[in-house]
């Protein structure tokens, strides 16, 4: 999974460098999954069709439905393209979350406003906030799945990083002088895959409820 630097997250100040979120995970290596930026025109609209297969059968059926034969057939790609530039499954799996976190990111960090650069700090948390309900329910099996095989690893990985510096970031523009780091933990806390789950499935909450009660819960004390 590839993530952006951690600096100055949605500052505007053009790309920032892409590193590894998950180097030891499966399909990271060396010759997994290259990123668009190497390929040939050709084989990047392969690893789009292939990718947005996957996807779609992620949404419908969830991630163990996903196979390599299924995902072919659906992007109209041969099973043998579709092995040499994935492997297995589980890195096609791993890659595709890599590449939902890199739209993401590219949205709040250089997308148009209020996610991204150019609206007010406390417009901008909100429509992150909103964002990131819609990103956590869209990936939600895979999310859960990688968090229930390493529950701390999310904190420490690259994709939570930048999120963490991006929201302490504009935290610290609207309550200056406040423990913005601190703040910006607690406010990522109710994110995590499991209580997604259990708010949108078990319970079956609407996205639109959870970011009004984010929304509510930041106000209580305004």
């Amino acid at each position: 999974m590839s993530t952006r630097t951690p600096g100055t997250p949605g500052a505007g100040d053009g790309p920032a460098q892409l590193l590894t979120v998950l180097s030891a995970a499966p399909g990271t290596g060396p010759g997994a999954a290259a990123g668009p930026a190497t390929e040939r025109a050709d084989a990047a609209r392969n690893r789009r069709k292939i990718l947005d297969a996957a996807a779609r059968i992620v949404a419908e059926k969830g991630p163990d439905a996903v196979t390599m034969n299924q995902v072919a057939h659906a992007s109209g790609i041969g099973v043998g393209t579709v092995y040499r530039r994935f492997g297995d499954v589980s890195q096609l799996l791993w890659a595709l979350l890599d590449d939902r976190e890199r739209q993401f990111q590219e949205a709040y960090m250089s997308g148009p406003p209020p996610l991204g650069p150019g609206a007010p700090a406390g417009e901008r948390l909100d429509a992150f906030l909103d964002a990131l309900v819609d990103r956590v329910a869209e990936q939600r099996a895979i999310l859960l799945a990688a968090h229930s095989a390493a529950p701390r690893a999310r904190y420490h990985s690259g994709a939570y990083q930048v999120m963490h510096t991006h929201v302490a970031m504009l935290l610290s523009r609207l309550r200056p002088g406040s423990d913005s780091a601190l703040l910006a933990h607690l406010l990522l806390g109710p994110f995590s895959p499991d209580l997604m789950h259990h708010l949108t499935v078990e319970q079956a909450l609407p996205a639109e409820r959870v970011k009004a009660g984010v929304r509510e819960l930041l106000a209580l004390r305004a």
